[in-house]
């Protein structure tokens, strides 16, 4: 295609009002005069490629002129095409390219961009957007009802989408970064004394008591419970390897990697070990058989079970009704912790990516650290002080150091 006409298209070259340079010469803009009264700017793109605009008044012709050598310059050019495709089209760009994406996350991302982020932004190009329309974007999702946690995923999903654009060259930079929006509030955790934990194994019916104590004593997360097979039960070490977690992408399970990509070995407690031992004789041997299954055999589907299983069992336990599964894995944390365990122990039990991670949940569990690194501080001060008297000779009567 010839680039004028994809461009806006000329009725042909007129004698030029500043001289054209030589083909070879791709350094600079040039401006011509057009049959129908119009200013033409062409240019040589970063790549050599020859690109034409056209403008009504001269001034505005040589302002962009100017401004695409100072691009060229500076490697901020963008391509003026790519500029006029859509948000939505990018976004279709950037869901194929995803491959990094795990599926269930790779869904989860494409119902934020459904519901909040093509709505308002859907049709607009790329290229009309700067960060005055992005911080109107996330007032108008405020104004709308949408909480903070809605407004940070949807502007990260923004800010993924565009920075396609940016790497294709459409835009010169990425609107959406660097915004400054309210602080999501965190989710309470709540936590279940060991007396607890027993009494909701109890209340839940057969045969999940097991899988209660088991979540609570193990702190895997759900879909690595689902997603946990026989031949990853060491029993006789004492051990579970976490190796992969199960997941529902609209009602299809999805085997695959930890939340982290990392497998881990969990110990079992004694106790957990022995109800383990006689759980796991009534059911299937085979070393890829599921540990945990729905009643019917099959998979746990986690929403299911929850919804249905789950939740009754919290009730009749008489436990609050806004506690979930997740809190058992925070349960599993805050007895680790109240146990003095050390911090990078529950890191690796958890499965973190790092101990910032445990220290950003769970720091405020650990207020028994703070008082025992005062007293060795005071001990050590003591200690070298009344050393420090000594070695000066500093004694009362009775010989004490004073």
């Amino acid at each position: 295609m010839d680039l004028s006409l994809a461009m806006g298209g000329t009725d042909g070259p007129t004698p030029a009002t500043i001289p054209a340079p030589q083909p070879y010469d791709h350094a600079m803009a040039w401006i011509r005069s057009t049959k129908s009264g119009t200013w033409q700017v062409r240019y040589y793109d970063p790549t050599g490629r020859e690109r034409a605009r056209n403008f009504t008044r001269k001034t505005d012709a040589t302002r962009f002129a100017r401004i695409v050598e100072t691009d060229k310059l500076r490697g901020e050019w963008h391509d003026p095409r790519l500029a006029r495709v859509t948000v939505a089209e990018w976004a279709e760009e950037w869901i194929a390219t995803a491959a990094h994406l795990k599926p269930k996350t790779r869904d989860d991302y494409r119902r934020t961009l459904e519901l909040h982020v093509l709505p308002h932004l859907g049709a607009a190009p790329v290229g009309n957007l700067d960060r005055p329309a992005m911080r109107r974007f996330a007032a108008d999702l405020f104004d709308g009802g949408a909480g903070a946690s809605t407004v940070h995923a949807a502007l990260k999903i923004a800010r993924l989408v565009l920075g396609v654009a940016l790497d294709g060259g459409a835009i010169k930079g990425n609107p959406a970064m660097g915004l400054r929006l309210p602080r999501v509030g965190r989710t309470e955790m709540l936590f279940l004394t060991a007396r607890e934990v027993e009494a909701l194994a109890e209340a839940i019916s057969p045969p999940y008591g097991t899988l209660i104590r088991f979540a609570a004593y193990t702190g895997l997360r759900a879909g690595e419970i689902g997603g946990l097979r026989s031949g990853r039960l060491d029993l006789g070490q004492g051990v579970v390897e976490v190796a992969e977690s199960l997941s529902d992408v609209n009602g299809t399970l999805i085997f695959g990697p930890t939340k982290t990509y990392a497998r881990r070995y969990v110990p079992l407690p004694p106790f957990l070990r022995e109800e383990l031992d006689l759980y796991v004789r009534d059911r299937p041997s085979s070393p890829n058989d599921l540990v945990f299954t729905a009643k019917q055999g099959g998979p746990l589907r986690h929403n299911l079970f929850s919804r249905r299983v789950f939740k009754p069992a919290v009730l009749a336990a008489g436990l609050p009704g806004e506690f979930r599964f997740h809190d058992l894995r925070h349960t599993y944390a805050a007895l680790c912790i109240s146990s003095t365990a050390d911090p990078y122990a529950v890191m690796r039990r958890m499965g973190h990516s790092s101990i910032t991670v445990t220290y950003n949940t769970y720091g405020h569990l650990f207020p028994e650290r703070d008082a025992e690194i005062t007293a060795k501080l005071e001990n050590l001060r003591r200690a070298g002080a009344d050393s420090e008297r000594t070695r000066n000779g500093e004694t009362d009567a009775t010989g004490t150091v004073t």
